[in-house]
Protein backbone atom coordinates (compact mmCIF):
# COMPACT_ATOMS: atom_id res chain seq x y z
CA UNK A 1 0.00 0.00 0.00
CA UNK A 2 2.79 2.43 0.85
CA UNK A 3 4.49 1.62 -2.44
CA UNK A 4 1.28 2.52 -4.31
CA UNK A 5 1.00 5.86 -2.48
CA UNK A 6 4.61 6.79 -3.26
CA UNK A 7 4.16 6.00 -6.93
CA UNK A 8 0.95 8.00 -7.07
CA UNK A 9 2.56 11.08 -5.51
CA UNK A 10 5.57 10.82 -7.83
CA UNK A 11 3.28 10.53 -10.82
CA UNK A 12 1.42 13.66 -9.78
CA UNK A 13 4.63 15.63 -9.44
CA UNK A 14 5.75 14.40 -12.86
CA UNK A 15 2.49 15.42 -14.51
CA UNK A 16 2.65 18.86 -12.90
CA UNK A 17 6.25 19.33 -14.05
CA UNK A 18 5.32 18.20 -17.56
CA UNK A 19 2.49 20.74 -17.69
CA UNK A 20 4.99 23.48 -16.85
CA UNK A 21 7.56 22.46 -19.46
CA UNK A 22 8.99 25.10 -21.74
CA UNK A 23 7.55 24.77 -25.26
CA UNK A 24 9.96 23.39 -27.86
CA UNK A 25 12.33 25.86 -29.54
CA UNK A 26 11.01 25.05 -33.02
CA UNK A 27 7.81 23.84 -34.69
CA UNK A 28 8.84 21.08 -37.09
CA UNK A 29 6.01 21.98 -39.46
CA UNK A 30 7.82 25.21 -40.31
CA UNK A 31 10.67 23.25 -41.90
CA UNK A 32 8.11 21.47 -44.07
CA UNK A 33 6.80 24.84 -45.23
CA UNK A 34 10.28 25.95 -46.24
CA UNK A 35 10.75 22.78 -48.28
CA UNK A 36 7.33 23.04 -49.93
CA UNK A 37 7.99 26.37 -51.68
CA UNK A 38 8.77 25.64 -55.33
CA UNK A 39 11.19 27.61 -57.52
CA UNK A 40 9.69 25.89 -60.56
CA UNK A 41 6.17 27.08 -59.79
CA UNK A 42 7.48 30.56 -59.08
CA UNK A 43 9.29 30.63 -62.41
CA UNK A 44 6.14 29.57 -64.24
CA UNK A 45 4.07 32.29 -62.56
CA UNK A 46 6.68 35.02 -63.02
CA UNK A 47 6.96 34.17 -66.71
CA UNK A 48 3.18 34.22 -67.07
CA UNK A 49 2.95 37.67 -65.49
CA UNK A 50 5.83 39.05 -67.56
CA UNK A 51 4.23 37.67 -70.74
CA UNK A 52 1.21 39.96 -70.36
CA UNK A 53 3.47 42.52 -72.05
CA UNK A 54 2.62 45.34 -69.72
CA UNK A 55 0.73 45.49 -66.45
CA UNK A 56 0.68 49.27 -66.26
CA UNK A 57 -2.24 50.32 -64.08
CA UNK A 58 -3.81 52.16 -67.03
CA UNK A 59 -3.13 49.53 -69.67
CA UNK A 60 -5.68 47.36 -71.50
CA UNK A 61 -8.38 45.85 -69.29
CA UNK A 62 -10.31 44.01 -72.03
CA UNK A 63 -7.72 41.85 -73.75
CA UNK A 64 -7.34 38.27 -72.59
CA UNK A 65 -3.60 38.23 -73.25
CA UNK A 66 -2.20 41.73 -72.65
CA UNK A 67 -2.50 44.38 -69.99
CA UNK A 68 -3.43 44.65 -66.35
CA UNK A 69 -6.97 43.39 -66.85
CA UNK A 70 -5.76 40.04 -68.16
CA UNK A 71 -3.14 39.87 -65.39
CA UNK A 72 -5.54 40.44 -62.52
CA UNK A 73 -8.08 37.97 -63.92
CA UNK A 74 -5.33 35.37 -64.19
CA UNK A 75 -4.24 36.05 -60.60
CA UNK A 76 -7.80 35.62 -59.38
CA UNK A 77 -8.11 32.35 -61.32
CA UNK A 78 -4.95 31.07 -59.62
CA UNK A 79 -6.33 31.91 -56.18
CA UNK A 80 -9.63 30.28 -57.18
CA UNK A 81 -7.80 27.10 -58.22
CA UNK A 82 -5.88 27.03 -54.95
CA UNK A 83 -9.16 27.44 -53.07
CA UNK A 84 -10.74 24.52 -54.94
CA UNK A 85 -7.77 22.34 -54.03
CA UNK A 86 -8.24 23.12 -50.31
CA UNK A 87 -12.03 22.67 -50.36
CA UNK A 88 -12.85 26.37 -50.75
CA UNK A 89 -10.58 27.48 -47.91
CA UNK A 90 -9.98 30.87 -49.57
CA UNK A 91 -12.40 33.76 -49.99
CA UNK A 92 -11.31 35.30 -53.29
CA UNK A 93 -12.56 38.65 -54.55
CA UNK A 94 -11.70 41.90 -56.30
CA UNK A 95 -11.49 45.03 -54.17
CA UNK A 96 -11.49 48.27 -56.13
CA UNK A 97 -11.48 52.05 -55.90
CA UNK A 98 -11.76 54.70 -58.59
CA UNK A 99 -8.82 57.01 -59.18
CA UNK A 100 -9.29 60.13 -61.27
CA UNK A 101 -6.94 62.14 -63.45
CA UNK A 102 -7.78 65.40 -61.70
CA UNK A 103 -5.13 66.33 -59.17
CA UNK A 104 -2.92 63.31 -59.91
CA UNK A 105 0.10 63.97 -62.10
CA UNK A 106 0.79 60.26 -62.62
CA UNK A 107 -2.75 59.39 -63.72
CA UNK A 108 -3.32 59.68 -67.51
CA UNK A 109 -7.03 58.87 -67.28
CA UNK A 110 -9.69 57.84 -64.77
CA UNK A 111 -9.50 54.15 -63.92
CA UNK A 112 -10.47 51.54 -61.38
CA UNK A 113 -7.62 50.43 -59.15
CA UNK A 114 -8.39 46.73 -58.70
CA UNK A 115 -6.77 44.53 -56.05
CA UNK A 116 -7.08 40.73 -55.95
CA UNK A 117 -7.66 39.45 -52.40
CA UNK A 118 -7.63 35.89 -51.06
CA UNK A 119 -8.50 35.34 -47.39
CA UNK A 120 -7.72 32.13 -45.53
CA UNK A 121 -9.85 32.36 -42.40
CA UNK A 122 -8.44 31.47 -39.00
CA UNK A 123 -10.18 28.85 -36.89
CA UNK A 124 -10.10 30.78 -33.58
CA UNK A 125 -9.45 34.43 -34.40
CA UNK A 126 -10.91 35.01 -37.88
CA UNK A 127 -10.81 38.81 -37.55
CA UNK A 128 -7.05 38.86 -36.94
CA UNK A 129 -5.09 39.12 -40.20
CA UNK A 130 -1.50 38.69 -41.28
CA UNK A 131 -1.13 39.94 -44.87
CA UNK A 132 1.35 39.17 -47.65
CA UNK A 133 1.21 41.52 -50.62
CA UNK A 134 2.80 41.74 -54.03
CA UNK A 135 2.20 44.39 -56.69
CA UNK A 136 0.33 43.54 -59.87
CA UNK A 137 1.33 46.60 -61.88
CA UNK A 138 4.49 47.42 -63.81
CA UNK A 139 5.92 50.45 -65.58
CA UNK A 140 8.53 51.54 -68.13
CA UNK A 141 10.70 54.67 -68.04
CA UNK A 142 7.67 56.94 -68.33
CA UNK A 143 4.96 55.75 -65.97
CA UNK A 144 2.39 57.63 -68.05
CA UNK A 145 3.15 55.47 -71.08
CA UNK A 146 0.71 52.60 -70.55
CA UNK A 147 1.05 51.06 -74.02
CA UNK A 148 4.78 50.34 -74.25
CA UNK A 149 6.08 46.93 -73.12
CA UNK A 150 6.79 46.81 -69.39
CA UNK A 151 7.14 43.13 -68.41
CA UNK A 152 8.02 43.94 -64.79
CA UNK A 153 9.62 40.53 -64.28
CA UNK A 154 11.35 41.41 -61.00
CA UNK A 155 9.37 44.57 -60.21
CA UNK A 156 7.07 43.08 -59.28
CA UNK A 157 6.05 39.79 -60.83
CA UNK A 158 8.34 38.18 -58.24
CA UNK A 159 6.41 39.58 -55.27
CA UNK A 160 3.06 38.76 -56.86
CA UNK A 161 4.13 35.21 -57.72
CA UNK A 162 5.44 34.88 -54.17
CA UNK A 163 2.03 35.69 -52.72
CA UNK A 164 0.39 33.10 -54.98
CA UNK A 165 2.99 30.45 -54.08
CA UNK A 166 2.63 31.18 -50.36
CA UNK A 167 -1.11 30.61 -50.74
CA UNK A 168 -0.47 27.25 -52.42
CA UNK A 169 1.78 26.12 -49.58
CA UNK A 170 -0.07 27.52 -46.54
CA UNK A 171 -3.56 26.59 -47.75
CA UNK A 172 -2.69 23.01 -46.87
CA UNK A 173 -2.72 23.98 -43.17
CA UNK A 174 -5.23 25.42 -40.74
CA UNK A 175 -4.29 28.41 -38.62
CA UNK A 176 -5.71 30.17 -35.58
CA UNK A 177 -5.51 33.62 -37.17
CA UNK A 178 -6.47 34.58 -40.72
CA UNK A 179 -3.98 35.01 -43.57
CA UNK A 180 -4.49 37.27 -46.57
CA UNK A 181 -2.65 36.92 -49.87
CA UNK A 182 -3.15 39.96 -52.06
CA UNK A 183 -2.11 41.51 -55.34
CA UNK A 184 -2.16 45.30 -55.13
CA UNK A 185 -2.49 47.66 -58.09
CA UNK A 186 -1.54 51.27 -58.69
CA UNK A 187 1.75 51.11 -56.79
CA UNK A 188 3.78 52.87 -59.43
CA UNK A 189 1.35 55.80 -59.69
CA UNK A 190 1.02 56.57 -55.98
CA UNK A 191 0.44 53.48 -53.79
CA UNK A 192 -3.26 53.57 -54.69
CA UNK A 193 -3.98 49.87 -54.23
CA UNK A 194 -2.49 49.70 -50.76
CA UNK A 195 -4.30 52.85 -49.72
CA UNK A 196 -7.58 51.40 -50.96
CA UNK A 197 -7.16 48.08 -49.16
CA UNK A 198 -5.98 49.76 -45.95
CA UNK A 199 -9.13 51.91 -45.90
CA UNK A 200 -11.24 48.85 -46.73
CA UNK A 201 -9.66 46.98 -43.79
CA UNK A 202 -10.30 49.92 -41.48
CA UNK A 203 -13.94 50.14 -42.56
CA UNK A 204 -14.38 46.40 -42.04
CA UNK A 205 -12.80 46.55 -38.60
CA UNK A 206 -10.02 44.12 -39.43
CA UNK A 207 -7.42 43.62 -36.72
CA UNK A 208 -4.26 43.59 -38.82
CA UNK A 209 -1.37 41.81 -37.10
CA UNK A 210 1.05 42.85 -39.80
CA UNK A 211 1.60 43.50 -43.50
CA UNK A 212 4.50 41.91 -45.39
CA UNK A 213 4.98 43.96 -48.54
CA UNK A 214 7.10 42.10 -51.08
CA UNK A 215 8.50 44.37 -53.75
CA UNK A 216 11.35 42.95 -55.84
CA UNK A 217 12.41 39.61 -54.36
CA UNK A 218 14.16 38.06 -57.36
CA UNK A 219 17.32 39.99 -58.25
CA UNK A 220 20.75 38.93 -56.97
CA UNK A 221 23.00 41.03 -59.25
CA UNK A 222 23.37 44.56 -57.93
CA UNK A 223 24.22 47.56 -60.03
CA UNK A 224 27.07 47.93 -57.53
CA UNK A 225 28.63 44.74 -58.91
CA UNK A 226 27.71 42.58 -55.91
CA UNK A 227 26.13 39.17 -56.53
CA UNK A 228 24.38 37.89 -53.40
CA UNK A 229 21.68 35.23 -53.11
CA UNK A 230 21.75 34.92 -49.32
CA UNK A 231 20.85 38.31 -47.87
CA UNK A 232 17.70 40.42 -48.02
CA UNK A 233 16.46 43.67 -46.52
CA UNK A 234 13.61 44.30 -44.10
CA UNK A 235 12.53 47.95 -44.01
CA UNK A 236 10.44 49.24 -41.11
CA UNK A 237 9.50 52.57 -39.59
CA UNK A 238 10.53 53.15 -35.94
CA UNK A 239 7.18 54.11 -34.38
CA UNK A 240 3.62 54.58 -35.67
CA UNK A 241 2.82 57.95 -37.22
CA UNK A 242 -0.64 57.73 -35.64
CA UNK A 243 0.55 57.52 -32.05
CA UNK A 244 -0.64 60.08 -29.54
CA UNK A 245 1.30 63.10 -28.36
CA UNK A 246 1.18 61.60 -24.88
CA UNK A 247 2.98 58.49 -26.13
CA UNK A 248 5.63 60.59 -27.87
CA UNK A 249 6.18 62.58 -24.69
CA UNK A 250 6.34 59.41 -22.62
CA UNK A 251 9.00 57.92 -24.89
CA UNK A 252 11.39 60.75 -24.11
CA UNK A 253 11.48 59.59 -20.51
CA UNK A 254 10.92 55.83 -20.81
CA UNK A 255 12.46 54.95 -24.19
CA UNK A 256 11.18 52.98 -27.15
CA UNK A 257 12.42 55.15 -30.01
CA UNK A 258 12.93 52.09 -32.23
CA UNK A 259 10.29 49.82 -30.78
CA UNK A 260 7.08 50.53 -32.67
CA UNK A 261 4.82 47.78 -33.97
CA UNK A 262 6.37 47.73 -37.45
CA UNK A 263 9.87 47.45 -36.00
CA UNK A 264 8.74 44.50 -33.87
CA UNK A 265 7.26 42.83 -36.95
CA UNK A 266 10.59 43.29 -38.73
CA UNK A 267 12.41 41.68 -35.82
CA UNK A 268 9.96 38.78 -35.96
CA UNK A 269 10.86 38.16 -39.62
CA UNK A 270 14.53 38.36 -38.68
CA UNK A 271 14.19 35.82 -35.86
CA UNK A 272 12.05 33.37 -37.86
CA UNK A 273 14.62 33.45 -40.63
CA UNK A 274 17.55 32.95 -38.28
CA UNK A 275 15.75 30.04 -36.60
CA UNK A 276 14.38 28.15 -39.59
CA UNK A 277 16.51 29.36 -42.53
CA UNK A 278 19.95 30.00 -40.98
CA UNK A 279 21.58 30.01 -44.40
CA UNK A 280 19.90 33.38 -45.03
CA UNK A 281 21.16 36.74 -43.79
CA UNK A 282 18.30 39.13 -43.04
CA UNK A 283 19.26 42.79 -42.84
CA UNK A 284 17.20 45.04 -40.59
CA UNK A 285 17.07 48.48 -42.18
CA UNK A 286 15.90 51.21 -39.80
CA UNK A 287 14.00 53.21 -42.40
CA UNK A 288 10.41 53.25 -43.69
CA UNK A 289 11.68 52.42 -47.17
CA UNK A 290 14.65 53.10 -49.42
CA UNK A 291 15.91 56.67 -49.30
CA UNK A 292 13.22 58.99 -50.66
CA UNK A 293 11.20 56.11 -52.13
CA UNK A 294 8.04 54.29 -51.18
CA UNK A 295 6.21 50.96 -51.15
CA UNK A 296 2.81 49.47 -50.54
CA UNK A 297 3.29 48.92 -46.81
CA UNK A 298 3.27 52.67 -46.27
CA UNK A 299 -0.52 53.22 -46.70
CA UNK A 300 -1.06 50.67 -43.93
CA UNK A 301 1.51 52.42 -41.74
CA UNK A 302 -0.32 55.69 -42.42
CA UNK A 303 -3.44 54.24 -40.75
CA UNK A 304 -1.50 52.87 -37.78
CA UNK A 305 -1.06 49.26 -38.90
CA UNK A 306 2.19 47.32 -38.60
CA UNK A 307 3.77 46.94 -42.02
CA UNK A 308 7.21 46.26 -43.47
CA UNK A 309 8.93 45.86 -46.83
CA UNK A 310 10.82 42.67 -47.70
CA UNK A 311 13.13 42.84 -50.71
CA UNK A 312 16.46 41.99 -52.28
CA UNK A 313 19.62 43.55 -50.88
CA UNK A 314 21.34 44.67 -54.08
CA UNK A 315 19.13 46.46 -56.59
CA UNK A 316 19.90 46.80 -60.27
CA UNK A 317 18.57 50.15 -61.44
CA UNK A 318 19.13 49.33 -65.12
CA UNK A 319 16.34 46.77 -64.69
CA UNK A 320 13.91 49.02 -62.84
CA UNK A 321 11.46 51.46 -64.44
CA UNK A 322 13.26 51.25 -67.78
CA UNK A 323 12.22 50.97 -71.41
CA UNK A 324 13.64 47.78 -72.92
CA UNK A 325 16.70 48.83 -74.91
CA UNK A 326 20.47 48.56 -75.30
CA UNK A 327 22.37 51.76 -74.64
CA UNK A 328 26.14 52.15 -74.50
CA UNK A 329 26.43 48.38 -74.34
CA UNK A 330 24.10 48.15 -71.32
CA UNK A 331 20.89 46.13 -71.44
CA UNK A 332 18.01 48.04 -69.89
CA UNK A 333 14.60 46.70 -68.94
CA UNK A 334 12.93 44.55 -66.31
CA UNK A 335 13.00 41.30 -68.26
CA UNK A 336 12.86 37.68 -67.18
CA UNK A 337 16.62 37.20 -67.58
CA UNK A 338 17.16 39.40 -64.55
CA UNK A 339 15.27 37.09 -62.16
CA UNK A 340 16.87 34.39 -60.02
CA UNK A 341 14.07 31.94 -59.25
CA UNK A 342 15.87 30.11 -56.45
CA UNK A 343 16.35 33.43 -54.66
CA UNK A 344 12.67 34.29 -55.14
CA UNK A 345 11.92 30.89 -53.58
CA UNK A 346 13.99 31.74 -50.51
CA UNK A 347 12.29 35.08 -49.91
CA UNK A 348 8.86 33.54 -50.53
CA UNK A 349 9.71 30.96 -47.88
CA UNK A 350 10.71 33.75 -45.49
CA UNK A 351 7.23 35.20 -45.89
CA UNK A 352 5.52 31.84 -45.54
CA UNK A 353 7.25 30.90 -42.30
CA UNK A 354 6.63 34.37 -40.86
CA UNK A 355 2.92 34.18 -41.58
CA UNK A 356 2.67 30.59 -40.35
CA UNK A 357 4.41 31.44 -37.09
CA UNK A 358 2.16 34.42 -36.39
CA UNK A 359 -1.01 32.67 -37.55
CA UNK A 360 -0.37 29.61 -35.37
CA UNK A 361 0.75 31.58 -32.32
CA UNK A 362 -1.55 32.89 -29.58
CA UNK A 363 -2.63 36.53 -29.77
CA UNK A 364 0.08 38.90 -28.61
CA UNK A 365 -0.21 39.92 -24.96
CA UNK A 366 -2.25 43.04 -24.33
CA UNK A 367 -1.82 45.90 -21.89
CA UNK A 368 1.87 45.21 -21.24
CA UNK A 369 3.28 47.26 -18.40
CA UNK A 370 6.75 47.72 -16.94
CA UNK A 371 8.26 49.03 -13.75
CA UNK A 372 11.49 48.96 -11.77
CA UNK A 373 12.87 52.47 -11.46
CA UNK A 374 15.56 52.75 -8.76
CA UNK A 375 15.30 49.00 -8.10
CA UNK A 376 17.63 46.04 -8.73
CA UNK A 377 14.91 44.24 -10.70
CA UNK A 378 12.45 44.77 -13.57
CA UNK A 379 8.79 43.80 -13.33
CA UNK A 380 6.51 43.23 -16.30
CA UNK A 381 2.75 42.71 -16.32
CA UNK A 382 0.22 41.87 -19.03
CA UNK A 383 -3.32 40.64 -19.54
CA UNK A 384 -3.14 36.85 -19.57
CA UNK A 385 -5.18 34.84 -22.06
CA UNK A 386 -7.36 31.93 -20.93
CA UNK A 387 -5.20 28.94 -20.03
CA UNK A 388 -6.42 26.92 -23.02
CA UNK A 389 -5.32 29.61 -25.49
CA UNK A 390 -1.66 29.86 -24.56
CA UNK A 391 1.17 27.67 -23.27
CA UNK A 392 2.78 30.62 -21.54
CA UNK A 393 4.74 33.80 -22.02
CA UNK A 394 8.31 34.67 -22.80
CA UNK A 395 10.02 37.86 -21.64
CA UNK A 396 12.65 39.32 -23.92
CA UNK A 397 15.26 41.97 -23.25
CA UNK A 398 18.21 43.46 -25.11
CA UNK A 399 20.85 46.15 -24.75
CA UNK A 400 19.39 49.52 -25.68
CA UNK A 401 21.80 49.73 -28.62
CA UNK A 402 21.07 46.24 -29.95
CA UNK A 403 18.77 45.88 -32.99
CA UNK A 404 17.63 42.38 -32.00
CA UNK A 405 16.13 40.67 -28.97
CA UNK A 406 19.15 38.86 -27.54
CA UNK A 407 17.99 37.51 -24.16
CA UNK A 408 14.81 35.73 -23.17
CA UNK A 409 13.15 33.73 -20.42
CA UNK A 410 10.05 31.56 -20.58
CA UNK A 411 8.08 32.40 -17.44
CA UNK A 412 5.07 30.10 -17.73
CA UNK A 413 1.39 30.87 -17.94
CA UNK A 414 1.35 33.89 -15.65
CA UNK A 415 0.33 37.54 -15.96
CA UNK A 416 3.38 39.14 -14.35
CA UNK A 417 7.00 38.38 -13.67
CA UNK A 418 9.97 40.06 -12.00
CA UNK A 419 13.44 39.73 -13.49
CA UNK A 420 15.63 39.85 -10.41
CA UNK A 421 19.02 41.45 -10.92
CA UNK A 422 18.10 42.94 -14.31
CA UNK A 423 18.25 46.73 -14.00
CA UNK A 424 15.56 48.45 -16.06
CA UNK A 425 17.83 51.36 -17.02
CA UNK A 426 20.18 49.21 -19.08
CA UNK A 427 17.84 47.26 -21.37
CA UNK A 428 14.72 47.34 -23.50
CA UNK A 429 12.04 44.76 -22.72
CA UNK A 430 9.16 42.98 -24.41
CA UNK A 431 6.71 40.12 -23.92
CA UNK A 432 5.46 37.45 -26.33
CA UNK A 433 2.81 34.75 -26.02
CA UNK A 434 3.81 31.22 -27.00
CA UNK A 435 1.87 28.07 -27.88
CA UNK A 436 2.68 24.45 -27.01
CA UNK A 437 4.32 23.91 -30.42
CA UNK A 438 6.77 26.76 -29.88
CA UNK A 439 5.15 29.39 -32.10
CA UNK A 440 5.37 32.89 -30.66
CA UNK A 441 3.42 36.06 -31.19
CA UNK A 442 5.14 39.24 -32.22
CA UNK A 443 6.90 40.73 -29.20
CA UNK A 444 5.04 43.59 -27.52
CA UNK A 445 6.99 46.52 -26.17
CA UNK A 446 5.46 47.84 -22.92
CA UNK A 447 3.66 51.16 -23.15
CA UNK A 448 2.30 51.33 -19.60
CA UNK A 449 4.45 52.25 -16.62
CA UNK A 450 3.62 50.47 -13.37
CA UNK A 451 4.74 51.32 -9.87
Amino acid sequence: MKKFVVLFVFSGVFLFAKAQQTPPPVDMRIYDIVSAVSAQRLEKDIRTLANFGTRNTFSDTVSATRGIGAARRWIKSEFDNISKACKNCLEVFFQKDLVTKEGNNRVPHDAWIVNVVAIQRGTEFPNNFIIMSGDIDSRASNTMNFEIDAPGANDNATGMAGAIEAARVLSKYKFRHSIIYVGLSGEEQGLFGGAGLAKYAQAKGWNILGVLNNDMIGNIEGVNGVIDNRSFRIFSEPTPVTETEQRRTQRRVYGGEVDGISRQLARYVYQQTKTYMPEMNPMLVYRLDRFGRGGHHRPFNDLGYAGIRIMETNENYTRQHQDIRVENGINYGDVIEGVNFDYAKKLTAVNAITMAGIAWAPPAPANVGIGGAVQPATKLTWDALPADKVAGYKIYWRDTTSPTWDYSRFVGNVSNYTLEGIVIDNYNFGVAAIDKSGNESVIVFPEKVIR
